[in-house]
C-alpha cells in the first residue's frame, strides 16, 4: 500500500514494475543485475484518487502521462532493485501530494486611496520631467 496522507493511499496492484540493466556506477553488477525499475501507473483509471486530485494530477503532469492514460517513473538512483522501487513509489508520492491540496482562491482586493495617489504622484513626477527636456519655443 503506497500511503500518500491520511486521505490517499493507494494498493500496490494498481501499479506495474519493469526492471532492466541500470547505467552509471555498480561494477560488474551494472551488466548482469536488472536495477533499473520502470513504474506504470494508470492514473485516468485508478478508483483510489479522488477525482478532483486525478482532474489536479492529470493538468499538473500531462507531459508525463501516455496516450494511454499511464504515468511512467524510472528510478536508477541506487545499485539495487528494492531500494530504487522505494525511490519510484517516493516520486509518486511527492507528485500526488503537489497537488493534493487544492490551491487557495484569491481573494482580489481594492486598491487603497494612498496606492492610487502614489502612483498619480509618480505619473505627475514623470511627466514634468520630460516637459522640462522639452526645447522651449
Amino acid at each position: 500500500m503506497l500511503q500518500v496522507n491520511d486521505k490517499i493511499s493507494i494498493p500496490l496492484r494498481e501499479f506495474s514494475f519493469r526492471y532492466s540493466r541500470s547505467s552509471g556506477p555498480g561494477g560488474q553488477n551494472v551488466n548482469k543485475l536488472n536495477t533499473k525499475v520502470q513504474l506504470r501507473w494508470n492514473v485516468l483509471a485508478s478508483e483510489h484518487l479522488p477525482d478532483d486530485v486525478k482532474e489536479r494530477f492529470h493538468k499538473k503532469y500531462s507531459r508525463r502521462i501516455t496516450g494511454a492514460g499511464e504515468l511512467v517513473i524510472f528510478s536508477q538512483r541506487f545499485r539495487d532493485q528494492g531500494r530504487n522501487v522505494g525511490d519510484a513509489l517516493n516520486k509518486l508520492r511527492e507528485m500526488i501530494l503537489s497537488v493534493a491540496t487544492a490551491p487557495k482562491k484569491r481573494k482580489p482586493r481594492k486598491v487603497s486611496r494612498r496606492a492610487k495617489q502614489r502612483r498619480l504622484d509618480q505619473k505627475r513626477r514623470q511627466s514634468e520631467k520630460k516637459r522640462r527636456r522639452q526645447g522651449l519655443d
